[in-house]
């Protein structure tokens, strides 16, 4: 789901190639299961080349002499990719297809995991935009196909999507530097590793692209989103919250190594605390849709996040693997009222996916600049405790916004087709 700019900024047009709510031709995979099959594989692909680094960034920064603040880039510019090149699904959606756009980027993933691998310090970084644009490009697409091509089980489909995406965070934080260990202590190898699942992913998802399903082709005008306040609200929860997700993903590991634990403790607890993810990311947005609203659920969550984040900076290690399931249930909870924040705060699948796409759009860049951030004050303090007021800004950042965005309201926005 997805949308880009329109030369008016208040408007914008919409490629619904994926959802539709004009009467169209039913869309009936010819092999539901192998579909199935394809899309779990994709989405398993969509984290492991941002968890897997986390764990090896420590060895990465001593083989290759990067500062604190590089290597918060390092961290950063994946997740600045997945909002930048957000907007380039549609358009190659439509001139494409979804299913052989999905392959291709599958394939250009798995190029970026190997190049970063290939030369030090600038394949890290151009591997590493390559990577996180095809993520951005991918994650955009999928919900789409998931909401085409099982409308009647598109909520269920949606859980299984998100529990897969944790899952592949997770199998890659907590295996990467065992299989460096495999691999003569290789960094390298340990990391282009993950190119692997990404080509299995691809062979798997070619039949799709071979088949692909090219009916919805209507181009609609979304107008009004960008101008409204409750959009902007829902957009910075997005951002905000994902912004804590990627400092986890990007410096957990660094913060409990220097604490103390080893490299594979460290990439086991944020392993750990990902897994946990997949029971809140699944009942939340069923909790929060309980009440007239979901102003008490996005303070609850937000607060557990805090509560987890500031546990691992500051609490006892003996305690370590509490903090770890207090944080994965925060975490996976406010990801999955984010994505619902986004259905249930527009009036129709247009509306919806185009807010999808601001969110996502906007929000990922705006969640970029908290890795960067925290390396930042870490090269300027040489520790790790003021990293602690950044969780709290941030935190109370995102309650501000949720606030707003968890009103029972609708953006006021309308679509109509051109």
């Amino acid at each position: 789901m997805s949308s880009f700019p329109h030369e008016n900024p208040g408007e914008e047009l919409l490629i619904d190639a994926e959802i539709d709510d004009a009467p169209q031709p039913a869309h009936i995979p010819s092999s539901p299961w192998l579909l199935l099959t394809g899309l779990i594989l994709v989405a398993l692909n969509l984290r492991p080349a941002l968890s897997s680094l986390a764990p090896m960034l420590k060895m990465v920064r001593e083989s290759t002499g990067l500062s604190g603040a590089a290597a918060g880039l390092l961290t950063t510019l994946p997740v600045l990719c997945l909002g930048l090149f957000a907007p380039l699904a549609p358009v190659l959606a439509r001139r494409l297809g979804a299913e052989r756009t999905v392959l291709l980027i599958l394939l250009a993933l798995a190029g970026g995991i190997v190049l970063r691998s290939l030369f030090p310090v600038f394949g890290l970084f151009a591997g590493s935009i390559l990577a996180g644009a095809s993520i951005g490009i991918i994650g955009v697409l999928l919900p789409g196909i998931v909401k085409r091509d099982f409308p009647a089980h598109a909520g269920v489909m949606t859980g299984v999507y998100t529990m897969a995406l944790c899952l592949g965070a997770a199998l890659a934080a907590g295996a990467t530097v065992p299989l460096g260990k495999l691999m003569d202590d290789s960094w390298q190898l340990a990391l282009a590793f993950w190119a692997v699942p990404a080509i299995l992913a691809a062979l798997v998802w070619l039949p799709q692209a071979r088949t692909g399903h090219h009916a919805h082709r209507q181009v609609h005008r979304v107008s009004g989103l960008w101008r409204d306040p409750l959009a902007w609200q829902v957009t910075l929860y997005m951002g905000l919250q994902s912004s804590l997700a990627y400092i986890v993903f990007g410096w957990l590991p660094s913060i409990l190594i220097d604490r103390g634990l080893t490299p594979t403790e460290a990439g086991l607890v944020l392993s750990g605390s990902v897994m946990v993810q997949l029971g809140s990311a699944l009942a939340a947005p069923w909790l929060a849709t309980r009440g007239r609203d979901q102003r008490p659920a996005v303070v609850i969550v937000m607060l557990l996040t805090l509560a987890g984040l500031l546990g691992m900076l500051y609490a006892p290690l003996s305690g370590i693997w509490g903090w770890a399931v207090v944080l994965g249930l925060g975490q996976g909870a406010t990801f999955s009222i984010a994505l619902a924040l986004i259905v249930l705060r527009a009036r129709d699948a247009h509306v919806a996916a185009s807010l999808s796409g601001m969110a996502q759009g906007v929000g990922y860049t705006l969640a970029a600049l908290g890795p960067f951030l925290v390396g930042v004050v870490h090269d300027l303090t040489d520790g790790w405790n003021a990293v602690g007021v950044i969780f709290v800004v941030v935190t109370l950042g995102a309650i501000a916004a949720g606030l707003g965005a968890g009103r029972n309201r609708l953006v006021r926005a309308h679509s109509e087709q051109i």
